[in-house]
């Protein structure tokens, strides 16, 4: 049995359900499950996978090459209209500030040495310096900037 015949995915919901019953499954109900992670993960003949990859399959036709980027950064939301195929880099791009960030905006940090808000942006495995800053809103407008110009559609300035 081929995956097509074993599960149905909806592209506008995001969600799979079982085309058949069997052991520990019913045919109708949804599929997986969300992992610690908080990604939907769905076991299928003792294989398991992630459902962003199984609805890149399912809509293409092909495994995806490289990753797959949920738009609004929600793990679990499988909408066709919120995944798109990524290189790991890209991936990156599109995070949230880190936990630790101290300054409340993505990019800025706190110039011991200058007594300024400086603002930064990792491209291509290095920190592109954008410039120091009396605010950290400025700073952070400045990252905006840098983010849409190095970053283009996968840019996030929060």
């Amino acid at each position: 049995m081929n995956l097509r015949e074993i599960v149905k995915y909806d592209p506008e919901t995001g969600c799979f359900s079982w085309l058949i019953s069997g052991k520990g499954i019913r045919q109708g109900y949804p599929c997986g499950a969300i992992t610690t992670q908080g990604y939907h993960r769905i076991k299928i003949q003792q294989r398991e996978y992630l459902a962003h990859r199984l609805a890149w399959f399912f809509m293409t036709g092909s495994w995806p090459d490289g990753e797959i980027d949920h738009i609004n950064m929600d793990k679990a939301d499988n909408r066709w209209i919120n995944l798109r195929d990524a290189t790991t880099k890209q991936n990156q791009y599109n995070r949230t500030a880190p936990s630790n960030n101290t300054s409340g905006f993505k990019g800025v940090t706190w110039n011991k040495k200058c007594k300024k808000w400086q603002s930064s942006i990792g491209y291509e495995g290095r920190y592109v310096y954008l410039g120091l800053f009396d605010c950290p809103a400025a700073a952070h407008f400045a990252y905006v900037i840098g983010a849409d110009k190095h970053h283009g559609m996968f840019a996030r300035s929060s």
